[in-house]
């Protein structure tokens, strides 16, 4: 269940928003002033955090400056009743990812939160770098990367092959897609470099294991489940 930390001063929003994320099934944690955010968001684990700016002891601006001078690259979403160009222009140069203005409509709100996700489902915090999928880890910052604790060699290009997979489990990744991601060109529908790659990655992550976790779905793509 991804999880997601909300600093919001007002306790009937707050409420309001837990109760609605709760629903859509997130598991939500809320404090209500910046100074206990901070430290909340430094020591845990976040894949979203949603900050107001009004907030007493940090306002909503300092704490978002403050969590990306801490290398914390957790997707933030500031909710905010200031609305005018530069209030928002202030948010996103602070290292704010999206912007909405009180009031809102719960249900943007939500479509908001879930595109966010969508773009770094399997954000790495600064207290844990490492991705986990099952059995298998993969140290972003080591490079390093092993399964059920057996060690296994990748190559730099097969590294990030399955950094791609790794933050985006359970999700279907067409062929034009992992390219654009991993080698950063333009696909080209003749050439077959990643299916190699994959048949490359899928040996060394799979091999002496009976679970097979990258598949093929024929004419769309490849997934990690």
């Amino acid at each position: 269940m991804l999880k997601i930390g909300i600093a919001e001063d007002d306790p009937k929003i707050a409420a309001l928003l837990k109760s609605a994320l709760e629903e859509n099934d997130y598991q939500v944690l809320t404090v209500a002033n910046g100074i206990d955010a901070l430290e909340l968001f430094l020591k845990e684990s976040f894949s979203l955090l949603i900050i107001d700016v009004m907030m007493s002891g940090l306002n909503g601006i300092q704490l978002c400056k403050h969590l990306r001078k801490n290398n914390l690259q957790t997707p933030i979403f500031i909710l905010t009743a200031m609305g005018t160009i530069d209030d928002k222009v202030t948010g996103l140069e602070a290292g704010a990812d999206d912007y909405l203005v009180k009031p809102f409509h719960l249900k943007e709100l939500l479509a908001r939160v879930a595109a966010l996700l969508r773009r770094q489902p399997a954000a790495v915090t600064k207290t844990d770098p490492k991705l986990y999928f099952e059995d298998l880890v993969l140290d972003t910052y080591s490079k390093e990367v092993s399964r059920a604790g057996k060690t296994i060699e990748l190559s730099a290009k097969e590294f990030v092959l399955l950094e791609l997979f790794m933050r985006n489990p359970n999700r279907l990744l067409s062929r034009q897609y992992i390219a654009e991601q991993a080698w950063d060109i333009n696909f080209e529908t003749g050439t077959n470099v990643i299916d190699v790659y994959i048949n490359f990655l899928r040996k060394k992550i799979e091999k002496d294991f009976e679970r097979k976790l990258i598949h093929t779905k024929i004419n769309m793509g490849y997934i990690l489940k």
